[in-house]
Formats: structure tokens, sequence, C-alpha cells
């Protein structure tokens, strides 16, 4: 495969092409669905290829991909991209520019503790088959699943400018819910939470404890059928690790992708209150908060060495101590607002254009565990695993309902709420973060799903996060 995407890259080699890269991926992806007990979907599509193709001409891209790799084929996808660019140019207003740079070569072959591609059928078939039996629906359990869906990835990448990457990776999504009524209502409870997925292989269901949290959130669905709701007001929350995920990507990663301050990404998944002006002064949170995109990290899911146009896989601090100072950038948005590109750009699957994507978005951690953080909270609520949310199209104003919300009075946990919601706008949101736990508390969450684009493309993403408190934050619902 390397012999045969250096030859292509050649094949672009022209004096009316600015710059050029050149992708082939081939994924394997295999996933396990128990229903109420019964082994409800089985299925595999393995050595899934695809190619794209990507040019620059006076300023315009030309795109081309598709899932056959013929050599009749490839030619016609060179053609196509060029074509594509060209017949673009004579439109352009605003020609895309960025910066070249130095080449790079690179390689990372992903090994997980567990290949569930190896792993033996019936091996995987009984451990997923022993935890649905466990949940199936009993008493006041109505309805349960067990999901087990697998990926692997090998990527290769060119580009004009002399760099070449290799990569395999390994994604796993595991996770469990149940369903419990009283015949009045419905309360549920998941594990490992909204954003299960992680970089790794079957092993990741012994590392978040499956067995270990069955008979919890079947008692804790079950508990929250006849579980008071929050009544004050505003409360101090904590918000834990299986919800924190979804809040950081909601409110703060998807507002930081540039590509939304310029209306390139605004019909399917909306823009962001974010405006230029705003960078290197902007108090987008409080002075303990910092928001990193790292892709240089391995252990989570946005990992890699070269991102989808050349650059190398870094740490950027998007908000650092409060104040709003990068954004996730592609070249041509990096040179746009005069910032260096942040190795955000990601499609995925080859036949797919890049985008603006995140990769490992991460609050940096702070000081101290969740229990010293419940004993020094004198009245709140511990809140986690996503319900229901909602956000604005420019990612402002939010409206969150986890499953269960722990009562604290006087620093000790005192029994449960169901349905905890909470609302706000997002610069006040995040100014009202006061304490954040430290490294022992530090995970990464991830998700198979986050959409965006036009035709729409569903990327893996992770983000490190550890329990964190807000002050005096909405939690009244008016009906």
């Amino acid at each position: 495969m390397e012999a045969s995407i250096k030859k292509i890259i050649n094949r672009l080699n022209l004096p009316k092409v600015q710059f050029a890269d050149v992708r082939i991926t081939k994924t394997d992806n295999e996933w396990i669905f128990y229903q109420n007990g019964f082994l409800r979907q089985y299925g595999t599509s393995l050595d899934s290829h695809a190619i794209g193709i990507r040019v620059l001409i006076n300023g315009v891209w030309g795109f081309a991909g598709s899932r056959i790799l013929s050599e009749a084929n490839i030619d016609q996808l060179v053609k196509t991209a060029i074509n594509n660019a060209e017949a673009g140019s004579r439109f352009s207003l605003s020609p895309v520019r960025f910066k070249a740079m130095p080449a790079v070569q690179a390689e990372y072959i992903h090994k997980p503790q567990i290949d569930p591609f190896t792993m033996d059928k019936d091996e995987k078939l009984a451990y997923l088959g022993k935890l649905a039996e466990r949940i199936k629906p009993q008493d006041k359990i109505v309805y349960s699943y067990v999901l087990g869906m697998f990926m692997r990835q090998e990527k290769y990448y060119i580009n004009s400018e002399g760099s070449y990457a290799h990569t395999v990776f390994y994604n796993t999504n595991p996770s469990m819910d149940v369903l419990a009524s009283d015949g009045t209502q419905v309360q549920n409870r998941t594990w490992p939470g909204d954003m299960s997925a992680g970089r790794g292989g079957f092993e990741l269901f012994y590392q978040k404890g499956f067995e270990e949290n069955v008979d919890r959130i079947m008692k804790e669905a079950t508990d929250l059928l006849s579980a008071p709701t929050i009544a004050e007001d505003k409360a101090d929350i904590i918000i834990g690790n299986g919800h924190l995920a979804l809040q950081l990507h909601e409110s703060v990663g998807h507002a930081t992708e540039a590509d939304r301050i310029f209306g390139m990404e605004i019909s399917y998944a909306g823009k962001t209150f974010v405006k230029p002006s705003m960078l290197g002064n902007f108090q987008y949170g409080s002075d303990i908060l910092t928001i990193y995109s790292d892709s240089s990290d391995p252990r989570g899911m946005g990992h890699h060495p070269l991102d989808d146009e050349g650059i190398p896989g870094k740490r950027v601090d998007i908000i650092k101590n409060g104040i709003l100072k990068d954004q996730q950038t592609s070249r041509h948005i990096a040179d746009m607002l005069g910032l260096e590109p942040s190795s955000n750009m990601k499609a995925s699957f080859a036949d797919d254009f890049p985008l603006v994507r995140m990769t490992n978005l991460c609050i940096a951690p702070g000081k101290g565990s969740l229990k010293n953080l419940i004993a020094e909270t004198e009245h709140g609520y511990l809140l986690d695993f996503t319900k229901t949310w909602s956000i604005d199209d420019n990612r402002n104003n939010f409206q969150f309902t986890t499953q269960i919300g722990y009562k604290i009075e006087n620093g000790e946990i005192k029994g449960i709420v169901k349905e905890p919601t909470y609302f706000g706008i997002t610069p006040e949101f995040w100014n009202a973060c006061d304490r954040i736990c430290g490294e022992e508390e530090w995970e990464y969450h991830g998700t198979f799903q986050c959409g965006k684009g036009e035709p729409g493309q569903a990327m893996l993403l992770s983000h490190g996060i550890a329990p964190s408190r807000f002050k005096n934050v909405n939690v009244k619902v008016s009906y």
C-alpha cells in the first residue's frame, strides 16, 4: 500500500497543483448487541477500503473519494479531483492559503491488550451474554441491553510536501443500560455513561468494571422511581466523569472548532458565539480552568502522529487559566486567524473530506480526590450519567438532565434525586467552576458518534476529564 500511495502522489506533482494529499483507509467493524438477555445482533464489516485524493489549484480544493481502489478508478479519481478544483476556482472569492510545512515521516501501530478481532467469538459472546443475563428484565427492570462495538482502522497518508504516515488503531465502545418502571414512569441507568468509548480492545469491559457495577445500576434505576427531585432554584453541583465529558464536548469542543466562526460549518451542527476578537482576552472560564487539545496523547481516540492534512499531533491550550487562547483549526483557518495549525483536521474514512474535528479535548486536572471534594461541599449535588440534553446553535444556551443526582449535606452523600437538571449560558457556567479534581480522578471518556459535515461524518474522539464543582448553578425546572 505504501508503494501505491506514493505512486499516486507522484502523479499529482503538476505545476498547477499547489498542494496535494492522498489517504487510504482499511477499516474493520464488529458489533454485538444483547437485548433483554437475548442476542439480537451480531455483525462484522471487514476490510472496508477507501481512498481520498485532494488537490489545491488556484486556491480552491478539489476532492474525489471512493471505496474502489482499482487502477482504473484511481485514474478517474485523480482527474475528478483536478477537475473539481479547476471548476471551483472560476467562482472562488477567497482563495485558500496556508504556510508550507517541513516533511514528517511517522508510523504508529497500536496493539490492544485483547484484540477483539482475533479473540475467540464464543468467549466474547459468553462474557457479554453473562452480563445480559444478569441485567435482563426482573422485578421492576423492564428493559436492558449490553452493547459491544469494536473498530480497527489502518491508515496511509501522504502529501506533496513529503510527509508520510502509517497508523493502526483499535477502538472499543462498551455499554450497558437498564430501564426500570413502576407503571407510571421510567428511569434508566447506563454504565459507564453516555461517552463510554475508548482506545483499546475488549479489555475495556474489564477496565471499566462492568461486572462490578451490574447490581449498582439495577438498584439505582429501581430506587430512582421513588426518589425526589431537586427543589431549590440554584445549587452547587459536582459533575462526575460519566456526564462531564458531554458538557465539555458541547459547550467548549464544538464552540471552539474555528470553521464555525467563518460559517464553513453552520447548517448541520450549528455555528458558535466565539469571535476572532475574543482570542487572547475573553474570560471563557474561571482562572483554575485550562482546556487543551492534545492529539499527541496515545491514550485517547483522538491520537495521531499526523492529522489528515499533514500537521503533527500536538498539545494546544484552547483555554489557559480561563482565558480563550486558541482554536481547533485547519491549516487554512489557522492562517486566517494568525495562529499555528492545531492538528485538528480529520476525516472518518479516506473517502470523506477532512473537517475541523475534536481529537483529545481535555480539562487539565486540579488537585484532590472526589471523596475530598464531596467532604468540602456543605450543600449541593453530585450529578452524573447523561439522560437528555440540548444546546442552541451558537453553543451558548444549554440544558442538561442527568440520570441521577446524589444529595450532599455537610460533606456527606444523603440520598439520591431523580432526573437532576441544570441549565445556563456557556461562559457563565465555566466561570462558576471553583474546583477540579486531580490526576487520581482524571480519565478519558469518548464517543463513536460525533456528527458533523454535509455529507455527515461520525468521528471517534476522546475527552480527558476529572469531576469538577460549579457554584450556584440554575437547577430549577419550571413546567
